[in-house]
């Protein structure tokens, strides 16, 4: 018990001077961090195993995806997502749509995968992980327009992942795949997430100045998103996306009181409340802290026990990085270099794909027969991809770093950044 405390205590002084490191050198303190898992779990050491977690690993990794969407909807300034949104969907649905019909594709002509069962890979992979691009947008010197679109691609991306690869494996299941039924399902997730978590969010900054006249209070508004979280999961929507709207409205509550509220009622009726400083850094704090632990969490579950596996998800990883720069410099043409490339290489995986990938396997044992072929090679090569999506995009920040620097790149000088 005493050596557990110990490396709990080391691994956070260790993550603030990764933190250090990446600032100086553009080296991203995630990386050391999976790597810190890698070598703690079963494929090396073996002194960690996800079994041992049990759900305590899942439970865990939702948490920190939750603080880590709101920390990041409070920092969103709504004038940018009203001036960029249609952008961001553009991107957002064309990068997933590319990022699937290559890693697809990839997947049957190159590991022999059937089909559906490489397009079912393709939809686990195509998103963007929110807890690795988000962390590593903060520490980067970017445009607040670059990182609005990262953020709400990575959050919007996720719901594409697990709505469409919950209906191809429901088609697996019933022989047939409603391509209505896939894009209903999409729309009513995404809009009714947003309204879920946007209606919490002005309740709760409407109570936030009672709230703090409690003693220790500081904990209310995280309990509170988590219940706004589970009901919305309850009800069958994202709770990703209901976070991250909740964390939108309350960072925008004094804007959205007096440009939206006061026009309707001509009177204040709701004081709304936005967090203040100190209930920010708490935010923080607690995001830094989560996150350190998540990266280690994902090190440990990442598998190496198939090594063509692993081969493939090298080569779906390069096919999807290809597919993503060529269609950045389509699509964004009238945006800054630099701007194109930072976008171009935020693409790790993540959460999202790290759960999906044991759902077909998960599916055959509890029918007793192979429903879904291939599952635990899907399985094996969604964690490849996981781990070199990381790796890459990684290494590609590093390498950035040389022409930010040589550009004079400066976020503040950037005005314009329409992705249509």
């Amino acid at each position: 018990m005493g050596t557990t405390f110990i490396f709990l205590g080391a691994l956070i002084f260790c993550a603030h001077l990764f933190a250090a490191f990446f600032r100086r050198s553009r080296v991203p303190d995630v990386l050391f961090l999976v790597m810190i898992g890698i070598l703690l779990g079963p494929s090396v050491l073996g002194w960690v195993t996800p079994d041992k977690l049990g759900n305590i690993g899942s439970l865990f990794a939702s948490a920190t995806l939750v603080f880590i969407l709101i920390d990041s909807g409070i920092d969103m300034n709504i004038n940018n997502l009203r001036k960029y949104w249609v952008g961001i969907v553009q991107v957002t649905f064309y990068s997933f749509c590319l990022s699937t019909a290559v890693a697809a594709v990839t997947a049957h002509y190159v590991a022999g995968l059937e089909w559906r069962a490489s397009v079912l890979l393709g939809s686990m992979v195509a998103g963007t992980g929110s807890s690795i691009v988000i962390p590593i947008i903060k520490q980067m010197r970017i445009s607040n327009q670059t990182q609005t679109v990262l953020t709400l691609e990575s959050a919007i991306s996720g719901v594409l992942c697990i709505v469409v690869a919950l209906a191809l494996t429901e088609g697996f299941k019933m022989g047939t795949i409603s391509v209505i039924q896939v894009v209903g399902n999409v729309l009513a997730s995404f809009i009714m997430a947003v309204i879920i978590g946007g209606v919490g969010g002005v309740v709760w900054s409407v109570l936030l100045r009672r709230v703090r006249r409690l003693q220790n209070s500081m904990f209310l508004t995280p309990a509170f998103v988590f219940v706004v979280y589970g009901l919305t999961e309850a009800l069958g929507y994202s709770g990703a996306i209901a976070a991250l709207a909740f964390g939108i409205v309350l960072g925008n509550a004094n804007y959205l009181e007096y440009s939206i509220v006061r026009k309707i009622y001509h009177r204040r009726m709701l004081r709304m409340q936005s967090l203040g400083d100190n209930e920010k850094s708490f935010f923080k704090e607690i995001v830094f802290i989560l996150k350190t632990f998540f990266f280690v969490y994902i090190g440990i579950s990442i598998p190496f026990t198939d090594s063509i596996a692993l081969l493939w998800g090298v080569i779906i990883v390069a096919a999807i990085f290809v597919g993503r720069f060529i269609l950045i410099f389509l699509v964004g043409r009238n945006n800054t270099k630099t701007d194109r490339l930072i976008v171009s290489i935020m693409i790790p995986k993540g959460l999202v794909s790290a759960v999906l990938a044991s759902m077909p396997r998960q599916i055959n044992l509890a029918a007793g027969v192979e429903i879904i072929p291939h599952a635990e090679r899907i399985e094996c090569m969604v964690y490849s991809i996981i781990f070199f999506s990381i790796v890459i995009s990684s290494l590609l920040v590093l390498l950035s770093r040389k022409r930010i620097i040589d550009t004079g790149y400066k976020p503040e000088q950037v005005e314009v950044y329409d992705y249509e």
